[in-house]
């Protein structure tokens, strides 16, 4: 007895399920991504220049010690109250050159130990005593000047 084989079909390949994945997937991925931007801290850092002035007119020096005490223009202050801050740095700004104005620069020395505080206890003050523009000082890593 002879059996018949049966018809023998080649077998067929579904693209659609593998098509309907890859899609998902793709899908995923750009719901996934975070197209977000990250903001920058926008410091001004200071330049050497022969042609400039060491200090501007309307400049006011502000030093933090590596113990988070402060000093304006050279002179030590009693109290570390940010408010209290605010007000000797008022005082100086209606001292410089031309009076206060919004182009009043405060220049940050801050020791590197200085606490984080102080150095934000600073910008602070600085608001609350209406000064705006900002700078630190920094110095190169390699000793020269």
């Amino acid at each position: 007895m002879r059996f018949r084989r049966a018809l023998d079909e080649e077998p067929e390949l579904n693209l659609i399920p593998l098509i309907d994945v890859l899609l998902i997937v793709l899908i995923f991925l750009a719901v996934s991504t975070s197209y977000s931007r990250f903001a920058e801290l926008q410091i001004t850092l200071p330049s050497a220049d022969a042609a400039q002035p060491l200090t501007q007119p309307n400049e006011i020096n502000v030093a933090v010690t590596a113990d988070g005490r402060y000093a304006i223009e050279r002179q030590l202050l009693a109290s570390n109250d940010v408010r209290s801050f605010a007000e000797a740095l008022r005082t100086a700004s209606d001292g410089v050159k031309g009076g206060p104005s919004t182009s009043t620069l405060l220049i940050i020395n801050a020791d590197a130990q200085a606490p984080h505080q102080a150095v934000i206890g600073v910008m602070e003050a600085a608001r609350m005593a209406g000064i705006v523009r900002i700078s630190f000082a920094t110095q190169r890593t390699d000793g020269s000047k």
